[in-house]
């Protein structure tokens, strides 16, 4: 009898030892979870700046207001007639 239970006491000690530090463990588990977590948050960053750039694109392929608006934006662009002013800051009072 008392070899019976020292051998499940060994194994006991042989499967808690594989569950806390062996493959598959609770801290594997735990830092897997983890990274996923990350993962998806990382993927909704990402995925929320491809449906930007999508909708600039279905934007640009619509009409040329978009275009005009980025060419007046990004370029400076103006037209015939018109008259553009900069404004550059606040002066400061004395």
């Amino acid at each position: 009898m008392r070899v019976l239970i020292g051998v499940l006491a060994v194994a006991l000690v042989a499967l808690q030892a594989r569950l806390w530090f062996g493959d598959g463990s609770v801290t594997e588990l735990q830092r897997l979870e983890d990274a996923v977590a990350e993962q998806r948050e990382d993927n909704a960053e990402l995925q929320a700046r491809n449906d930007a750039l999508a909708a600039d694109v279905a934007d640009l392929k619509g009409g040329l207001e978009a275009v005009e608006e980025r060419a007046r934006r990004e370029l400076g662009m103006i037209r015939d007639n018109e008259t553009f002013f900069q404004v550059t800051g606040e002066r400061e009072q004395r």
